[in-house]
């Protein structure tokens, strides 16, 4: 079991195949040796299907965004409850992955944190500053490859919850509103010093697909340390949710998440 560990945000825009690459990649790094925390920060919650955890165990997890008890537990305060000055900004969540991560195929552990308050930017209520606490906990873990699946769009960069995450994945496919997701998280994740970013383009059907995303990402060459063109696979439907059984099958779009996988390793080394 190797005791190096780095820490992965994934993002881009909703429907581009985030869940899948985080889950095989997750996969992936466990057959490599490497203890792994996949964190689902996205609202839909599809992460643990997609690891491969059943769909009774998947259905009857309780978001940590969700969990009432614990969020009064830690914070000194309910949600909705008119908690006034009472609440802590500075919870101790270091049990958290012990008493709500769940253990999936191939020893991945899964943390679900769904989503922050929208409407609350900046606010102090109870379920933000939970989750707050919990990734500062999760960017001080050591020896894990961490890897966070997040909501479509920016708003997780926005509120910074992605700082101390070390490398990012900006996953697009080849139309124009993708694109444009991925220069927003590009510029956000600069911003934030996140020191390696790394864009993937899912869904490549033709060599224009490529040069269409090339040409609208010009003006950001300098942002990536590695780009990757990732085919349309049938296969991705066929297995849907479950990935594992991909990685059984000769599958281009695997040896492209296989590509990154050892460019983040690379990365991922040579900073630890």
């Amino acid at each position: 079991m190797s005791t190096h560990g780095f820490r992965v945000v994934i993002t881009g825009k909703g429907g581009v195949g985030k869940t899948t690459i985080t889950s095989l990649l997750s996969h992936l790094f466990a057959a490599r040796g490497y203890s792994v925390l996949a964190v689902d920060e996205d609202p839909q919650m599809n992460l643990p299907y997609a690891i491969g955890v059943s769909p009774e165990d998947a259905e009857s997890i309780v978001p940590l965004s969700k969990n009432l008890d614990y969020i009064e537990e830690k914070t000194g305060a309910r949600p909705d409850s008119g908690y006034g000055l009472m609440l802590s900004l500075n919870p101790d969540v270091s049990d958290v992955v012990e008493r709500f991560g769940m253990k999936g195929p191939d020893g991945v552990n899964i943390l679900v944190m769904g989503t922050v308050v929208k409407a609350a930017t900046g606010c102090l209520c109870p379920e933000n500053t939970l989750l707050d606490a919990v990734m500062r906990h999760i960017n001080l873990r050591e020896g894990e490859i961490i890897l966070m699946d997040t909501q479509a769009g920016v708003e997780h960069f926005g509120r910074a919850l992605a700082k101390g995450f070390n490398q990012a994945v900006l996953v697009a496919d080849p139309t124009y509103n993708a694109v444009q997701v991925v220069k927003h998280a590009a510029e956000l994740a600069r911003e934030l010093e996140i020191p390696d970013i790394h864009l993937v383009v899912n869904r490549v059907r033709s060599p224009g697909d490529i040069s269409r995303v090339d040409r609208l990402l010009a003006d950001y060459e300098g942002y990536f340390s590695g780009k990757f063109y990732i085919p349309y696979d049938e296969m991705m439907l066929l297995y849907d949710p479950d990935v594992r059984p991909m990685l059984e099958e000769q599958s281009e779009f695997v040896d492209g998440v296989r590509e990154l996988l050892i460019s983040l390793e690379m990365h991922g080394l040579m900073r630890t």
